[in-house]
This record gives structure tokens, C-alpha cells and sequence, in this order.
């Protein structure tokens, strides 16, 4: 059947699909960057047209499925339906499937380099591990599967009304969502901080200080092969795609071992660049620290020659309050200077509001007004303080896995394609 639709060149059809083939299309539709009605009106199309009646498909428990169409489209397939002896169904059901078939998944497209993303702050506290975390599992998340992501629309609008002084979109309110495909991304996550929170988030167990670590690798005195130590974080939700590079206690001495080290600044580079090979990206969780460890850290983020700007560098997490912006200078003041000395360009990604809530009054939406009117680096991500990443935290399970369509999760895969 069909009925007028509000749209003055559209027509409302309703006819039933099998739920499979339903959710094929939608997940199809959503990786080419089309609306489903464009993809059912093109594989009709090209159903009609075909010489010969395709092979039927399975329609049992096909329900309800309703589409808009050109007007008289739908009449021209009843009739091509009619002359093949097929039911509307089947008709509309092998139309879809030609689609699918016409159409396949687009894949996953690599970086020519590895991405490598820093996430750092000097100040401890501010939520740089659950950052680093959400970032890749919303970077790894299956590419054949729709996910909730905040509209790109909602995070710029609450930055226009911190701009003007207004109060800010509550990152703890309601959130406009679109289902989008997962990136698919291999992502490794590192843990580059002694304090090993990343790892215990995750659900790891740190790496014993009387065998190898990252540390040792960077330091000179490998005991084995660093792949040797990743860990692959829950399977069952990513797949293969996301890993974990432990970390070890023995990092609170890197700084120590670093000062004795030939070219001590690609100390990072040295020990991860065997790796870059079976990843997409790689995320660093960088310690609270100005020292030679940020330094390895910002060197190792750097543009490389032949990588396009923005792809590696800085993402600063802080918080709408004081201290993370005297933290900020800190940080800024020794990537520049690093720079300078070395002679690198290290791109900001941006800055990520972290632990945001609008209710804590004056204190909070002026912060996030003054973290807006720096505007390079810009603010890419806008997440509030909500319990969902506590609770991830304690049961020792990523936050997209244990509450994929909460707020937070929805936030960390804007920001995963705000900074892609």
C-alpha cells in the first residue's frame, strides 16, 4: 500500500521485510553515507530492470517496514512484480538484497602511517585514562554495526552559547543520537603512566617490576619481544581490534633510566615503532608529568614527513575549573619548547572538557567559556560527569561495552570522529 508523505516529491509505501535484511540495509545505507529511502528506491530500480527473476529469499517472519518513494515508483514495481508472478514481498525483499549486493561494505580504510595520539595534561585527576579509553574503543568498535553517536550539531551548539555567554547544552542532559557505523579501527592502547590505570580499568594486571615493561624497551634493556606483553581487551565487544600495552610501577624511574639514553627523546619512538605495523592507531596515556617522559611522548606524536596535519599529535584533557588551565600553560610552554629545540611540529588535536557539569554554576560554564576562547587548539569533545564511567571503572570493563548507549559512550564516539 501507499499514502501521500509530507514530502511534496515522496510517497509513503508499507510493505514488510524480513528484520535481517532490515538491519543489512540500515547498516549498509548508514556506511555509504545514504538515507535507507535512496537505497531501497535504487535497488527497486535496478530490479526492474533485470532480465530474469533473482533467486527467492527467505521472507518468514518478515514485519512491517515502510519507506519513502517517488510517486509512481511504487506502482511500476506492482506491476513488474505482477508480470514475474512475485509477491510484493518478495519482490521487495529481493530489490533490497540486489542493493546489498551491488553496494558491499565499503571496509575499513588505513593510514598510509600510523596515527599516534598523545593524551596528556600535567595535572593528574582530570580524566586522561578514561578518556584514552573511550577514545579507542570508540575507534574500535565494529564497522558492521550501527552505534549511538552525539550529533555533531549538539556539541558546536553548546560551544556557540558558552561563546556568547550563555549557559552551555548540560553534557548530563538529553542528547540528540545517530547511528552510525564503527570505525573498525585496530587500535593499542598504551599505558604509559606507573601508576597503572588504564591497565586496572581495563580490566589488566600490571607488568611484574622483576620482568620486561615498556620501560626497560625504552631504556636500552629489553628482556623479550614488547608485543610479547599486549593484551587484547574484550573480545567478545571488539573483536581483535583493541589491545593494551600494560604498564609496569618501573616507570616511575623512566625519567631516571631516560637521562642516560641516547637521543632520549624518540626513546618512545624506538621501542613502539616495531609495532606501528598491525595498528591503525595508537593512543598514549600519558603520566601527569613535565619531565623527560612527556618529552619521549610529544616527540614520539609528532608529524612525520609525508603525514597529513592532524592525524598524530595532542589531545589535552582538562576540566572546567582553574587548575587545569594553569596546567594547560605548563604543558603548551614545554611542547614549545620542544619544538623549538628539535625543530618538530606537534599538531593539537584539541581539548576535551572532561567531568563537565553545567549544575556546578558560575565556577563550571565560565571555564568552559574560557577553554572556548582559546579556539586553536579547539574544544572536540564535551563529556560530562556522569555515573555510567565510575561504574565501568569499578566492575574493571570498558565503557563502551558496559553502557554503549549511555551519554558518556555516546559523547566518546563524537569525539573519536570529531578529532578522525
Amino acid at each position: 500500500m501507499s499514502s501521500p508523505a509530507t514530502s511534496s516529491d515522496r510517497e509513503k509505501v508499507v510493505s514488510k521485510l524480513p528484520g535481517w535484511l532490515r538491519q543489512n540495509l540500515k547498516v549498509r545505507a548508514a556506511q555509504h553515507g545514504l538515507e535507507i529511502q535512496q537505497a531501497v528506491e535504487q535497488g527497486i530500480v535496478d530490479w526492474c530492470r533485470l532480465a530474469s527473476t533473482p533467486g527467492s529469499i527467505d521472507t518468514a517472519g518478515a514485519d512491517s517496514f515502510s519507506t519513502l518513494l517517488p510517486p509512481g515508483q511504487w506502482d511500476e514495481f506492482r506491476s513488474v512484480a505482477n508480470d514475474r508472478n512475485v509477491s510484493l514481498i518478495q519482490g521487495l525483499a529481493q530489490s533490497v538484497q540486489l542493493w546489498l549486493d551491488n553496494n558491499p561494505s565499503p571496509g575499513v580504510e588505513r593510514p598510509a602511517i600510523t596515527r599516534r595520539i598523545v593524551v596528556c595534561n600535567q595535572k593528574g585527576g582530570v580524566g586522561k585514562t578514561a578518556i584514552t579509553a573511550g577514545l579507542g574503543e570508540a575507534l574500535a568498535e565494529d564497522s558492521d554495526k550501527l552505534h549511538p553517536v552525539r550529533v555533531a550539531k549538539q556539541l558546536l551548539d553548546a560551544l556557540r552559547a558558552a561563546d556568547d555567554g550563555q549557559e552551555a547544552i548540560p553534557a548530563d542532559g538529553p542528547l540528540d543520537v545517530e547511528n552510525l557505523p564503527g570505525p573498525g579501527m585496530r587500535v593499542l592502547l598504551v599505558d604509559f603512566d606507573p601508576q597503572c590505570h588504564l591497565t586496572n580499568q581495563l580490566g589488566g594486571t600490571p607488568l611484574p617490576m622483576d620482568g620486561d615493561s615498556l620501560t626497560n624497551h625504552m631504556g636500552g634493556t629489553p628482556k623479550g619481544e614488547l608485543r610479547d606483553l599486549i593484551i587484547t581487551v574484550e573480545p567478545e565487544t571488539f573483536d581483535d581490534r583493541l589491545h593494551l600495552l600494560p604498564a609496569c610501577n618501573d616507570a616511575f624511574l623512566l625519567d631516571v633510566r631516560l637521562s642516560s639514553v641516547r637521543a632520549r627523546e624518540a626513546a618512545l619512538e624506538r621501542a613502539l615503532a616495531p609495532l606501528e605495523g598491525d595498528y591503525d592507531v595508537i593512543i598514549v596515556d600519558c603520566p601527569p608529568s613535565l619531565g623527560l617522559s612527556m618529552d619521549a611522548a610529544a616527540y614520539y606524536g609528532r608529524r612525520r614527513d609525508g603525514e597529513e596535519a592532524g592525524k598524530s599529535g595532542a589531545l589535552i584533557v582538562v576540566q572546567a575549573e582553574d587548575s587545569s588551565a594553569d596546567a594547560y600553560d605548563l604543558l603548551t610552554t614545554q611542547i614549545e619548547d620542544l619544538s623549538n629545540d628539535l625543530g618538530l611540529v606537534l599538531d593539537y588535536l584539541g581539548i576535551v572538557v572532561n567531568l563537565y557539569d553545567g549544575r556546578r554554576g558560575f565556577i563550571a560554564t565560565s571555564s568552559l567559556q574560557g577553554w572556548v576562547d582559546i579556539k586553536d587548539p579547539r574544544v572536540v569533545g564535551l563529556i560530562g560527569d556522569l555515573k555510567e564511567q565510575k561504574e565501568a571503572v569499578r566492575v574493571k570493563r570498558p565503557l563502551l561495552s558496559y553502557a554503549p548507549r549511555c551519554q558518556q559512550s555516546v559523547g566518546m564516539r563524537a569525539l573519536a570522529r570529531e578529532i578522525s
